[in-house]
């Protein structure tokens, strides 16, 4: 399984000259006010940058996305990775799980290959994505790349058709049992760095029930630098629940490695890890369901 180095560091972009891999390579990056990615990773400067709002009423209904229907065919991963990185949480699964039909390029399949948060410190945010401006406490991304195209994730990112992220809202109530897996090890991983693996998780299980299955489609970018387009985004109109204990098991999380010295005015605490929202642009959202 390839690591994440496509992302954290940018050096998968054959198209770029030498001195600009090496001026992305390595770059710490971070959600704090003011950062601007885009002075480092020049993608996060385009036109069809996400996340952004969905507005539910200019969102286009398009029968056609229900002439083959979204198709994920998820197994259950064994010994999978969940790691923390200083950004997030990844699950990184080791498991051949496909996603096909909907909005994607019909006859091609995209390989899931890792779920990913992003929390807010307190409920009244936490989601990348906002519904009618309305922001959920928690996101969580599932991370497909097109394994018809190309060989690897790291060939598929900034690719037309490359990328595949299913985003799933997440609200609070009850617990969330598939995900129990998860937030019970949480504190094992508290610091950058750190990971641990987990004998069975089941990405189903972080899928809405069939008939709550209801999604908006968008072309939009990867949500993290170096911000690459060429993603499809399936968004799931139906939120899951977890419990306010799971999201809390989130927010003791740290940014940095144990010991380490923070710089003044920042508590190391991980959470607040989302991007702003981009402009729509000329994008059209399609709903598949009315």
């Amino acid at each position: 399984m390839a690591d994440l180095s496509f992302i954290e560091d940018s050096v998968a972009f054959p198209e770029k000259e030498e001195d600009e891999e090496e001026e992305e390579e390595g770059v710490e990056w971070g959600y704090e006010e003011g950062v601007e990615w885009g002075l480092v990773f020049p993608d996060a400067n385009g036109e069809y940058q996400s996340p952004i709002n969905l507005n539910s009423r200019e969102a286009r209904y398009d029968p056609s996305l229900l002439d083959i229907r979204l198709s994920p065919n998820y197994v259950v991963c064994r010994d999978c990775e969940v790691a923390n990185d200083g950004h997030t949480i990844q699950v990184i699964l080791k498991s051949k799980s496909v996603l096909s039909g909907g909005p994607l390029p019909q006859g091609h399949e995209f390989e899931l290959y890792e779920v990913r948060f992003h929390w807010g410190r307190e409920n009244q945010r936490g989601s990348e994505h906002t519904v009618n401006f309305k922001a959920f406490p928690m996101e969580l991304h599932l991370i497909h790349w097109n394994s018809t195209l190309f060989g690897s994730i790291d060939e598929a990112v900034g690719k037309p058709h490359g990328i595949a992220i299913i985003a799933l809202f997440v609200q609070i109530g009850k617990e969330h049992v598939g995900l129990k897996a998860v937030t019970e090890i949480l504190q094992d991983i508290q610091y950058k760095g750190k990971s641990k693996t987990i004998p069975c998780f089941n990405p189903n299980t972080l899928l809405p029930d069939p008939l709550l299955r209801d999604y908006w489609v968008y072309e939009g970018s990867l949500t993290i630098p170096p911000c690459s387009e060429g993603v499809t985004w399936i968004l799931f109109r139906y939120p899951l629940t977890i419990s306010q204990l799971q999201i809390e098991e989130f927010r003791r999380l740290r940014t940095h490695v144990k010991g380490a010295e923070l710089v003044e005015g920042c508590d190391g605490i991980l959470g607040d890890n989302f991007r702003p929202t981009q402009p729509l642009s000329d994008r059209v959202i399609r709903a598949a369901f009315q």
